[in-house]
C-alpha cells in the first residue's frame, strides 16, 4: 500500500464521516446525553491537541520552554485576561526561558 492509497482511504473515511453527520436526526443531538458527549468530546480533543503540540517532538516527549508558557497562558486565561494579552505574555515567557537556557 502506497502513501497515496492511505491518503485516498483517509479522505474517503473523512468524507463518509462528514456525510454521516447529515444522516443523524437533529432531535437526537438535542437530547441531553448526546449533547453533553459532543461538548465534552470537543474539549477532550482540543486538550489532547494542546498536549501533543506542547510536549511532542517527533516520537519523544520533550519538556522545554513551551510547558511553562502554556501554564502561564492557562492561568491568565482563567483570570479572564484578554486573549491577545495571554498570547503575548505566554510568548514572552517562552522567549525569556529560551534566552536564558
Amino acid at each position: 500500500m502506497t502513501t497515496w492509497h492511505v491518503i485516498l482511504i483517509a479522505s474517503a473515511a473523512t468524507l463518509a464521516l462528514k456525510l454521516g453527520g447529515y444522516v443523524v436526526p437533529a432531535g437526537f443531538l438535542e437530547r441531553e446525553r448526546p449533547a453533553r458527549i459532543a461538548d465534552l468530546l470537543t474539549v477532550a480533543l482540543l486538550s489532547a491537541l494542546i498536549v501533543v503540540q506542547t510536549l511532542g517532538a517527533g516520537q519523544a516527549i520533550v519538556v522545554d520552554a513551551r510547558v511553562p508558557a502554556v501554564i502561564v497562558a492557562a492561568a491568565l486565561y482563567a483570570l479572564r485576561v484578554p486573549f491577545v494579552v495571554v498570547v503575548v505574555v505566554a510568548a514572552a515567557v517562552a522567549a525569556g526561558i529560551r534566552a536564558f537556557t
